[in-house]
């Protein structure tokens, strides 16, 4: 009798991973004119994915399969190449293996989308970073599943438009690939939020970290950016997309200040684009706090898990 009550629980167990119950599904989907090759890391304590890298090509989708416990994030690379020893490397986003599968995080900057599966009150946190720099758009689309179930992510391209001290440029230095954050460039830790500076009420944003949030209200832009930048969905799949399509793409305009003033992002699809302004950087200018988006998020318990690894 116990062994048929076992036999009954462990196929139990395989209905319900069949049905998605103890699963979700990360589609991520390349809408870049170029090719990216997405990352993957998984978080303290979690079991790695089934697949920690592998190339898109422009079109492209590729679905992983997530247990409903784990934690980790995604991010995409680009201008990957291979030598003639077989090394694989990127010029953004690069993890570090030599090979297109990843063994560890991206090095910055990168666009992170950072995800806690079922944590506190049964709700997954995710949430698309820019504290570690940017190299390319991304959006988090939840797919069923219910509560907030908000969209987020940045929207549109910086790279033309990042301030000078922060740009990573090509290798020939025909373009800039990447946004430094502040910390990675200065290295100080009122950018770093260490130190003196490594709590909520002494790190407070600065001219840097506020020129992503301008153009990105959703996304993180520095470290305790929580109450604008952090989203809960219960029992959902994930959409992950890189360089989203939308059917009206506005150029953007710069504000009384000089900065190019951004769009909210919506639930939906709805963008603009940077063409080809400059940013003057400016550290001793305070640029007022734009996060228009105030979404509130009523448990954040368990933020902190997307940073931990």
């Amino acid at each position: 009798m116990a062994r048929i009550s076992f036999m009954v629980y462990f196929l139990s167990l395989q209905l319900l991973f069949a049905s998605g119950v103890l699963s979700a599904t990360f589609t991520m989907t390349n809408n870049c004119e170029y090719m990216v090759w997405p990352g993957v890391l998984s978080g303290a304590g979690t079991a790695p994915l089934s697949k920690t890298g592998f190339p898109l090509q422009k079109g492209e989708s590729q679905a992983l399969t997530v247990p409903t416990n784990w934690s980790g994030r995604f991010w995409g690379r680009t201008q990957c190449t291979e030598d003639s020893t077989g090394k694989f490397s990127c010029v953004t986003g690069d993890c570090g293996s030599g090979k297109v599968e990843c063994a560890g995080g991206a090095a910055p900057p990168a666009t992170l989308a950072e995800f806690t599966l079922n944590g506190s009150g049964g709700l997954d946190f995710y949430d698309v970073s820019l504290v570690d720099g940017y190299n390319l758009p991304m959006t988090v689309v939840p797919q069923g599943g219910s509560g907030n179930c908000t969209t987020t992510g940045c929207l549109v391209e910086l790279n033309g438009a990042c301030p000078s001290d922060l740009r990573v440029q090509s290798a020939d230095g025909s373009e800039n690939v990447a946004c430094k954050s502040a910390c990675e460039a200065f290295n100080e830790p009122q950018y770093c939020c260490s130190g003196a500076y490594a709590t909520p009420d002494t790190c407070k944003p600065s001219s840097y970290s506020e020129f992503f949030k301008h153009a990105c209200p959703r996304a993180y832009s520095y470290a305790y950016d929580d109450s604008t930048s952090t989203f809960t969905c219960a029992s959902a799949d994930y959409t992950i997309t890189f360089c989203p399509n939308f059917s009206s793409k506005k150029s953007a305009k710069p504000d009384s200040n000089g900065r190019p003033e951004a769009m909210q992002p919506p639930l939906v699809n709805s963008s603009m684009i940077f063409t080809g302004m400059e940013y003057a950087s400016d550290t001793a200018s305070h640029w007022g706090v734009h996060s228009r988006l105030a979404i509130s998020v009523a448990v954040l318990s368990t933020v902190w898990q997307l940073r931990l690894f």
